[in-house]
């Protein structure tokens, strides 16, 4: 096993999660990522936890869009619901044998089945938000994962690990570091009301008055690098074009245009898979409104590799998610949409908060 296997899952279960003795702790993901699994299910053990595995079949997923009926869609386990209301920490751990999986699927049936899991999901971002559970979501490098990235398994597994600076003696330094320095950048940005992003794919306004800007330094997902909030609902005005690709549940939208009134997405394009775009902003009334604005703050990632994960945190990045806003941050927009896009800010591009230049050309100015 990499060594750097069990740094990670050391730190996701002492920094992370700050799991605790007896408490009742969920790992999922596939079974091509059981060795990181596996390594944070022992030292939950270590540490007087009660851990149990999940493990996800992308085939039983394909197989559920495909054939199930409408009232199997609607249903939602008794048991579910149980876990959904008992676990204390949640280890959600991405990696795939297929990152294409669902793309035979029907979208609108897949959006459908997804607004029907509203109330889980709204739940699950409550208890996130008030504390009562901790949840970090992590990648495990795999061979699909590493072709989407255009990367070999072994490049990949370098970028992955970079990118949490798992090859530092004690990585827990670093990202201390980054928790003090986005500290002192949160507390200038929450005196701001306005928002206005300027490049020569956006030129978007929002309100953030009265809102929070929350300090992502790998507690919530590993690797991090972000701060973001959640813009008054109905204030966005103007359009943005995304850069990058917006990846979402299997499907690649390229050249994602919104154009936004009264905060709301009133028109939207993409060159590549604009029907899968749109049925998803049809998934219900929240999910044509703006849930999270943030900005990307990981230097240390330095290309696109078509996984959100790492991609919305690419410093000198920005990035808005249409759908539920994130609780923590004060705002109360309700989908079962969480999308985040991707947009490159690096040249001839400014932010500014109430009239004055807080970042340009992917540097923060304040």
């Amino acid at each position: 096993m990499d060594p750097r296997v069990k740094k990670l899952a050391k730190l996701l279960i002492h920094y992370s999660l700050k799991l605790k003795k007896g408490q009742l702790f969920k790992i999922q993901g596939e079974t091509v990522a059981l060795p990181l699994m596996l390594a944070a299910y022992e030292e939950a053990l270590k540490v007087g936890a009660q851990p149990y595995i999940v493990t996800l079949q992308p085939e039983a997923e394909e197989l559920f869009f495909k054939y199930a009926n409408d009232a199997q869609m609607k249903y939602i386990s008794p048991i579910t619901k149980l876990e959904i209301n008992k676990m204390d920490a949640l280890l959600s751990i991405w990696g795939s044998t297929n990152t294409k999986h669902l793309s035979g699927v029907n979208s609108k049936k897949q959006a459908k089945a997804q607004m029907y899991r509203k109330p889980i999901m709204s739940k699950l971002f409550k208890r996130i938000g008030d504390g009562s559970l901790n949840w970090v979501g992590t990648q495990f490098p795999t061979h699909a994962d590493a072709q989407d990235a255009e990367m070999s398994l072994t490049d990949y597994e370098n970028f992955v690990y970079g990118a949490g600076h798992l090859d530092d003696k004690d990585p827990l330094i670093h990202w201390k570091k980054v928790a003090k320095e986005q500290a002192r950048l949160i507390k200038i940005m929450n005196r701001f009301k306005n928002i206005h992003i300027q490049s020569p794919n956006a030129d978007l306004k929002m309100s953030v008055k009265g809102r929070k800007w929350i300090n992502c330094a790998g507690t919530e997902n590993f690797p991090d690098g972000e701060i973001f909030t959640g813009p008054i609902e109905d204030s966005a005005e103007g359009f943005i074009r995304y850069t990058y690709p917006a990846v979402y549940g299997g499907r690649e939208v390229e050249d994602v245009r919104l154009e936004f009134k009264k905060g709301k997405v009133v028109k939207e394009s993409a060159t590549k898979n604009q029907k899968y775009l749109t049925d998803m902003l049809n998934m219900d009334k929240g999910a044509r409104f703006i849930g999270e604005f943030a900005i990307g703050t990981n230097y240390d990632i330095k290309q696109f590799s078509k996984n959100i994960l790492f991609d919305e945190k690419i410093g000198g990045t920005c990035h808005l998610a249409v759908g539920a806003s994130i609780p923590e941050s004060g705002g109360v927009n309700k989908s079962s949409l969480h999308w985040d896009m991707v947009c490159d800010v690096k040249k001839d591009s400014t932010i500014t908060a109430d009239g004055k230049v807080i970042y340009k050309n992917g540097k923060f100015t304040i």
